[in-house]
Formats: structure tokens, sequence, C-alpha cells
């Protein structure tokens, strides 16, 4: 279970930094958004992960917002390489610390869609997720 929390923070953590870059092709409302991690050699194999979030004009216009609280907070962990390019976002991430780690990711956007991958590379492991999401309409208030 330790595990399973771990590599689905981590994901979290790669996807919800960056879906709303400046000049971001996301739009603003409610995401349905689903993860699926893939973890080499661990005990069992972790569920796709599905979630709701909402993502405000504020988040779409201001980069900050849309970092997790966790990232925000921790001078450790950086955020580095995001590109906008069309439809499409990639970026990597770099933390250093008790648990270094790298990532890198990219997500592509089509309409009130997107698809998207993360590659987390630590000491002795990598976790690959796949995630995808759909606009739901606008966020409840």
């Amino acid at each position: 279970m330790k595990l399973r929390k771990f590599a689905l923070s981590a994901a979290a953590l790669t996807l919800l930094a960056v879906p709303t870059f400046a000049a971001s092709p996301q739009k603003p409302g409610n995401w349905q958004m689903t993860i699926e991690v893939d973890m080499p050699n661990a005990p069992v194999k972790i569920p796709p992960t599905t979630f709701t979030h909402c993502v405000t004009q504020e988040d779409v216009d201001n980069p900050e917002r849309s970092i997790p609280k966790s990232g925000r907070d921790n001078p450790n962990c950086k955020m580095s390489d995001y590109k906008i390019e069309g439809n499409k976002v990639t970026w990597t991430m770099k933390c250093e610390g008790k648990q270094p780690m790298t990532s890198e990711g990219q997500m592509t956007f089509s309409g009130d869609s997107f698809s998207g991958w993360t590659k987390v590379h630590m000491k002795d492991q990598e976790i690959t997720s796949k995630m995808s999401g759909k606009r739901l309409g606008d966020c409840s208030k």
C-alpha cells in the first residue's frame, strides 16, 4: 500500500504540475483524469486511478497555482524545460534530497480531452504513467 501511494503521489505531482502553464492548450473546467501506473518488479499491479480536478481560468493564467502545494513547498523539487508547442506540453522535474528523482512528461490536448505520459526515475526504480482526461463541463461552485 505504501508503494502504491508513493507511485500515485509521484505520478499525480507530475500530472497536476504541468497541464495549466501559461498559454496552455487546456481549457478551464472540471476535468476527469485517469492515471495508469506501471512499476516493474512491484509486488502487485497498481489499478488505474480516476479522479476529477477543477481547472480554473486563474490556474490557466498563472502556472504557479496549478502546482500542487507539496511541490510548491518543496524547495528540493524544480520544474524545468516546460514547453508548449501547439497542443503539446512537455516538461522535466528534478528533486534532490533524501529521495532524489527526475521525471519527464508529455501531454497532448485535443479539444476537450488529453493523453500523455510521465517517466519518474529514482535510484533503483523507474515508474511509467499513462494518463488521459476529458473535460466534463464547468466547475461546480
